[in-house]
C-alpha cells in the first residue's frame, strides 16, 4: 500500500499549497514569460519578412517606372506598347500608385494624386537627395492616416541630367496582418497559461511524490517502527538518491537502536550477576555468619564480585568513549617488534605454569607503524590473554610479526579448543562469549575482542579470525606501514598496560 494511503493526514492542504504550488506557479510564470518573448520575437520576424517583401516589390516598381518613363526637356512621358494589355495594366498601376518625379532644382515635374496626399517633398530636400545620389527608403502617412513605404533615387535622361524619382506602396494591409497575428497570439497566451498551470500542477504532484513518501515515513517512524523503506522508482535522479539515502538512514537507525537495545539487555544481564552474588554473600553473612572468619570470607567473596563489577563498568566506559570518539589516540611512529617482545615477556610465568610453549617469530624487526602504543599494547594483550587462557596444557601459542607489501601483519595462533564456525561472525560483538559444550573455567567479560576490533579500525587496519574446533584459533591483524620520513620511533615500554595473566616464551628471529 502506498505511504500516502497509509498516512492521509500527512498530506495537508498547507503542504500541498506549499512547495507544489510554488513549483507549479514558477512553471507557469516561466512558461508565460517564454511565450511573451517568443511572441515579440515572432512579431519582429514577421515584420522583418514583410518589410523585405515590400522593399523587393518597390524595387521592382522603381525599376519598372525607370524603364517605362522617358524625360525629355524636363517633360516626363510614358513609353509602352499601347495595344499590349499587360503593359497598359502595368502603366495604369504605376501611374495610379504613389510616384513623383522632380528636376535637379527641386521642381516637381509629375506626381500622382496618391503621392500628393502624402505631401510633396520640399525643393531643398529634393536637391539634397539628388546631391547625395543614393537610394533612400522612407515611411510616410497620408491624409487618411494610412502608412506608405517609399523608395527614392536618382535617374538620368539622355543628356545625363539627374532627376529625383520616388515610388511608394501602401503597407496598411501588411500592418493589419501583423496586428492580427499579434492579437490572436497574445489572446491565446492566457489559455496556454491555464493549460500549462494544470499540467505543471500534475507534474509537480508526480515529481514531489517521493518527497511526500519520505515525509510520511519520517513522521511515522517510532522507536518500535524504525525500519521504514520506500520503494525505489528506478529513475536514477536526485529524488532517487534521496530515497536511497533515507532508506540507508532508516536502516542505520534501526541497527543503532537494535544495538542500544541489545547493549542495554547485555549490560543489565552482566551487572545483575555480580550484584546478585554480592547481595547473596552479604545476606549469608548477615543471617548465618557467627565468627570473624565467616564474616571475613563473606566480605572477601563480596569484594571479588565488586572487583568484577568495577571491571565491567570500567571496560564499558572505555569502550563507549572509544566508539564515541572521546578517546583521543596519541599517534606516533612505533617499532612493532619491540612491542611484541615486551608483551610476550608479560606471559612468561603463566605459560610455564600451564605448560604452554609461547614463541614469537619476528621477520622484520625494523618494521614501523604509526600507532598509539597504549592501544597496540592493549590489542596484543587481549589476543595473547585469550590464546593462553583457552589453550590446554602441553599446547603452544605463537606470535608472528612480518611485513607484506605496505602492511605490517601480526598473527596470534594457538592450539586451543577452537571456535565453532557459527560463532566466528560474532566474536567481536560486545559481551559475546563462545560457550562450548564443555564450559571452560576461565570466562571473561566478552569485551576484549570488541576493544581489539575498535583498535584495529582506529588505526585504519583490518583483522581476521580463522578457527577449527579442537585444533586452535588464529587472529591476524593488518596495519599500514608508517611513512619513511616519520619522526623517531617509540620503543620504550613505559606505557604498557599490565595483562591479567602472564606466561613464558621462546624467541626465534628470522
Amino acid at each position: 500500500m502506498p505511504l500516502q494511503q497509509q498516512y492521509p493526514d500527512t498530506f495537508s492542504f498547507h503542504y500541498v499549497m506549499g512547495l507544489r504550488f510554488r513549483l507549479a506557479l514558477s512553471y507557469v510564470l516561466f512558461f508565460g514569460l517564454l511565450l511573451i518573448i517568443v511572441g515579440f520575437a515572432m512579431r519582429g520576424l514577421l515584420s522583418s519578412i514583410i518589410d523585405r517583401e515590400i522593399r523587393g516589390v518597390l524595387e521592382e516598381e522603381w525599376v519598372a517606372v525607370k524603364g517605362y518613363m522617358r524625360i525629355e526637356n524636363r517633360r516626363p512621358s510614358w513609353t509602352f506598347e499601347r495595344y499590349d494589355p499587360e503593359e497598359r495594366e502595368i502603366i495604369d498601376r504605376l501611374r495610379n500608385g504613389a510616384f513623383m518625379v522632380a528636376a535637379e532644382d527641386g521642381t516637381i515635374l509629375d506626381m500622382s494624386s496618391t503621392y500628393k496626399a502624402l505631401g510633396p517633398d520640399k525643393p531643398a530636400e529634393i536637391r539634397e537627395a539628388i546631391k547625395g545620389n543614393r537610394p533612400n527608403w522612407m515611411v510616410r502617412i497620408d491624409d487618411y492616416g494610412y502608412p506608405y513605404t517609399l523608395r527614392a533615387g536618382v535617374v538620368y535622361d539622355q543628356q545625363h541630367r539627374p532627376y529625383y524619382l520616388v515610388v511608394g506602396k501602401p503597407v496598411a494591409e501588411y500592418q493589419n496582418t501583423i496586428d492580427i497575428f499579434t492579437r490572436n497570439y497574445f489572446a491565446l497566451i492566457p489559455v496556454a497559461l491555464v493549460v500549462s498551470g494544470l499540467l505543471g500542477w500534475l507534474l509537480a504532484r508526480r515529481a514531489l511524490q517521493p518527497l511526500n513518501d519520505v515525509a510520511a515515513a519520517a513522521k511515522h517512524m517510532t522507536g518500535s517502527n524504525l525500519k521504514v523503506e520506500i520503494p525505489l522508482r528506478g529513475a536514477n535522479d536526485e529524488l532517487e538518491r534521496l530515497i536511497e539515502s533515507f532508506n540507508a538512514m532508516s536502516a542505520r537507525l534501526a541497527s543503532s537502536f537494535e544495538q542500544m537495545r541489545q547493549f542495554s539487555t547485555d549490560v543489565s544481564h552482566e551487572l545483575r550477576t555480580p550484584l546478585t552474588a554480592i547481595r547473596g554473600q552479604l545476606e549469608v553473612a548477615l543471617f548465618t555468619a557467627q565468627t570473624t572468619d565467616q564474616y571475613r570470607d563473606a566480605m572477601f567473596n563480596a569484594l571479588q564480585d565488586v572487583e568484577q563489577l568495577s571491571n565491567i563498568v570500567r571496560a564499558l566506559l572505555l569502550l563507549s568513549q572509544a566508539e564515541s570518539g572521546q578517546l583521543v589516540l596519541q599517534m606516533a611512529p612505533l617499532r612493532i617488534a619491540a612491542v611484541v617482545e615486551d608483551i610476550s615477556e608479560q606471559f612468561q610465568l603463566s605459560a610455564e605454569e600451564q605448560k604452554i610453549t609461547l614463541t614469537i617469530r619476528i621477520d622484520d624487526a625494523e618494521a614501523m607503524v604509526r600507532a598509539d602504543r597504549t592501544q597496540i599494547v592493549r590489542l596484543l594483550t587481549n589476543l595473547l590473554s585469550n590464546a593462553v587462557k583457552y589453550t590446554q596444557p602441553g599446547g603452544s601459542v605463537e606470535v608472528h610479526q612480518r611485513t607484506e607489501g605496505s602492511e605490517v601483519v601480526l598473527s596470534v595462533r594457538d592450539t586451543g579448543m577452537g571456535i565453532p564456525a557459527e560463532n566466528l561472525p560474532h566474536v567481536f560483538d560486545r559481551f559475546y562469549r563462545v560457550r562450548p559444550a564443555h564450559t571452560h573455567p576461565a570466562q571473561g567479560l566478552g569485551l576484549g575482542l570488541s576493544f581489539v576490533d575498535w583498535i584495529v579500525k582506529a588505526h585504519h587496519g583490518r583483522i581476521a579470525v580463522e578457527s577449527e574446533l579442537g585444533k586452535g584459533t588464529t587472529f591476524t591483524v593488518h596495519l599500514p606501514v608508517a611513512e619513511a620520513n616519520s619522526s623517531r620511533p617509540s620503543e620504550t615500554g613505559q606505557h604498557i598496560v599490565p595483562p591479567s595473566v602472564s606466561g613464558s616464551h621462546q624467541v626465534y628471529r628470522q
